[in-house]
């Protein structure tokens, strides 16, 4: 089990949604938590809010100054959460450049560029904790999910690459795969959501996720178990179940 009283975490994106519930959370337990994401007034509400000592600092994942400043200014850290996300439902009929561009940029470059700034300190000091988040389409193909599947399934797949690597060091690395959450993001799809989770309750499988050894958690559990299923099913199968 994790010791949070005294512990850093940065979260990043945690403007609202999932990182806003799970600052909390944290803070409750102990930790100091820096809060991050592009929007500076809801970053400084949230901090008001919040049960211990905790701080802001802006961010923008896409740009690599902004992302070294922001490694700077916090500085040294027991753990990054790394909850940025850009999302917009489409297919491949009505592809939409722009958000397509967008969603890869800033969920897996924008991962990629982060990692990049605070992981090799990790390594270096042999101590830390990385948490990804990924997501349940990580697991397959969809329809109507340009953009934002490819890159959940990039996302899963570096997350896994680093668990390799790390794995029997002093660094931590773990992966959540959430299903449908209630967020801003979540409002645009005009489709009925399974098992659809609250902010809240998505952040209480995280923290018991964190505070735990295991590298990777799909939640919630029943919708989780018919993702991973479907990686098995061949794909005349697949296509004509999902399709």
């Amino acid at each position: 089990m994790t010791e949070w009283t005294g512990k850093r975490y940065w979260l990043i994106g945690a403007s609202a949604g999932l990182g806003e519930a799970l600052a909390h959370k944290l803070g409750r337990l102990g930790a100091e938590v820096i809060v991050s994401a592009r929007s500076e007034d809801k970053l400084a509400a949230l901090v008001d809010e919040l049960p211990v000592s905790a701080s802001y600092q802006t961010i923008d994942v896409q740009d690599i100054d902004s992302i070294r400043a922001a490694v700077k200014a916090v500085g040294p850290v027991d753990g990054v959460v790394f909850l940025a996300g850009a999302y917009w439902p489409f297919g491949a009929k009505e592809w939409e450049p722009e958000h397509a561009n967008t969603m890869i940029d800033v969920n897996l470059t924008g991962l990629v560029r982060v990692m990049g700034e605070v992981v090799p300190d990790m390594v270096k000091r042999d101590a830390g904790h990385i948490v990804i988040t990924s997501s349940l389409t990580a697991y397959r193909g969809l329809p109507k999910s340009i953009g934002y599947t490819a890159s959940k399934a990039g996302t899963l797949s570096l997350a896994e690459c680093m668990h390799a690597d790390l794995r029997k060091t002093g660094v931590k690395v773990q992966v959540i795969n959430p299903g449908f959450i209630r967020t801003q993001l979540t409002d645009k799809n005009d489709f009925k959501m399974p098992f659809l989770m609250e902010p809240e309750a998505a952040a209480q499988h995280v923290v018991e996720h964190m505070s735990g050894s295991s590298f990777k958690k799909s939640f919630p559990f029943g919708f989780s178990l018919f993702f991973r299923l479907a990686q098995f099913l061949p794909d005349g199968i697949y296509y004509r179940l999902f399709g």
